[in-house]
């Protein structure tokens, strides 16, 4: 069983790709920004601001499948600047709790203004 997951609350995406995915025990987002979807606009320009929206984004997207912060299994996150790794942390660490998701954190080239990407993959088991 596959299924997309589409829901208005969270930022549209902005190209052909669809916000996630519930395929059979599994939810895969894409690559959320920090788009808040009530103004269309990034939600600061800073990567604490930013990564507490991306993962607002993302929970918001995993709460429409079915799951929750505490299902993610798999975190892969690209920052415009690897110099803000510990500012993201610290703002990771507080929608996270022990044991952490596996993660991958690399630095990479973004739109204009975009500190953080994020997408996730969590774990629901079957319906």
């Amino acid at each position: 069983m596959k299924e997309p997951v589409k829901i208005d609350s969270a930022p549209k995406p902005k190209g052909p790709y669809s916000q996630g995915w519930r395929a059979g025990d599994f939810v895969y987002t894409a690559g959320q920004g920090a788009t808040d979807p009530a103004t269309g606009q990034y939600a600061g320009p800073d990567i604490t601001s930013q990564t507490h929206q991306v993962l607002k984004n993302i929970e918001t997207i995993l709460g429409a499948a079915g799951a929750r912060m505490a299902d993610v299994i798999k975190i892969n996150a690209y920052l415009a600047d690897i110099r803000d790794f510990e500012a993201f942390n610290a703002a990771y660490r507080q929608h996270f709790s022990e044991p952490y998701p596996s993660r991958t954190t690399v630095g990479a080239q973004l739109s204009h203004g975009l500190k953080v990407e994020i997408e996730a993959i969590a774990y629901v088991g079957p319906r």
